[in-house]
């Protein structure tokens, strides 16, 4: 039992990997090398840690949204949401996307 919630914590990170960068949208922010060093250090493991805890929180309660018909909203709020502040996210930004590059003129 406990091997295979393993097995769907894994598949499920894995998916959520390849799947969310490719919704990013481009932000415009230029992070200072102590936020970039803090997101990296500190909050990056803490976000990583929300989306591998809500994964398991998501299929453990899964069968009592699939029931309450909030099984999408579920995922967007357990898994979704701390994958993206996880991954989709430049080093030191605080919104979630991809850094546009700036011109040094």
């Amino acid at each position: 039992m406990i091997n295979n919630i393993k097995k769907t914590i894994l598949v499920l990170s894995a998916i959520f990997m390849f799947a969310l960068p490719t919704q990013a949208e481009e932000i415009q922010e230029k992070p200072s090398a102590a936020a970039m060093v803090f997101d990296g250090i500190i909050v990056r493991p803490i976000t990583l840690v929300a989306t591998v805890v809500g994964t398991a929180l998501w299929v453990v309660t899964l069968p009592f949204s699939l029931l309450g018909g909030n099984a999408g909203d579920a995922a967007d709020s357990l898994v979704l949401e701390p994958a993206a502040a996880t991954f989709l996210r430049c080093l030191g930004c605080t919104s979630n996307g991809r850094q546009i590059e700036f011109d040094d003129e």
